[in-house]
């Protein structure tokens, strides 16, 4: 996957040697994302053993003109369930032809696409930072060129209570369906994550 300033590497092209996985690790040190710590803690500690054991693959972003770490997005394939109640009758009508209705619960049961990290690196220069909207159409890409090769009508993601963010995902066509409280993390307080669906 490539842009005009911006291309993806599956991190997997980096594991199958010590050597490259070493150089993988010292790479990911230098990433910083003091804006959200959690992001910055995935890609350092969880994003090579995730991929490893399949539970979600991590790709990494780079800038052409001189090959420094931009940003990265993991993607994940997750069952979710979404509530009738919480989305419109567009929406339900989507989801009745490709998922299973929970009559009890009244929700809809089924599989979709994760972005579950979307995280820039804020350890470059302000004019070499990647834009969240470049990063995120790498990701959507990416779930493309999936979805092409294995199916799947649906991806989702989750983001912080924050206005910006929450906007800025509707603009990209994500519709909240739900909202979940996150685990205590390094002494952080649980808080409200949102959840928003788009269809592929």
């Amino acid at each position: 996957m490539t842009t005009a300033n911006h291309y993806v590497v599956n991190i997997r092209e980096y594991l199958s040697h010590a050597h490259t996985e070493n150089n993988l690790c010292m790479l990911l040190s230098e990433f910083s994302c003091p804006q959200n710590p959690q992001v910055e803690y995935f890609l350092r500690h969880h994003a090579i053993e995730f991929t490893k054991k399949d539970q979600s693959v991590t790709y990494l972003v780079f800038d052409i003109s001189d090959d420094s770490l931009a940003g990265y997005f993991s993607l994940a394939i997750k069952p979710i369930s979404v509530l009738l109640a919480n989305i419109s009758k567009t929406t339900a009508k989507k989801l009745s032809r490709t998922s299973i209705l929970d009559k009890d619960a009244q929700s809809y049961v089924t599989s979709a696409y994760l972005i579950a990290q979307l995280g820039k690196n804020y350890s470059l220069p302000k004019e070499k930072q990647i834009s969240g909207s470049v990063l995120l159409d790498l990701a959507l890409d990416t779930v493309s060129n999936l979805q092409y090769s294995i199916g799947g009508v649906m991806e989702f993601l989750e983001c912080e209570d924050n206005p910006f963010l929450l906007q800025f995902y509707k603009e990209n066509h994500f519709k909240p369906f739900d909202r979940r409280l996150t685990l205590p993390f390094s002494g952080k307080e649980p808080h409200i994550l949102h959840q928003l669906l788009k269809f592929i």
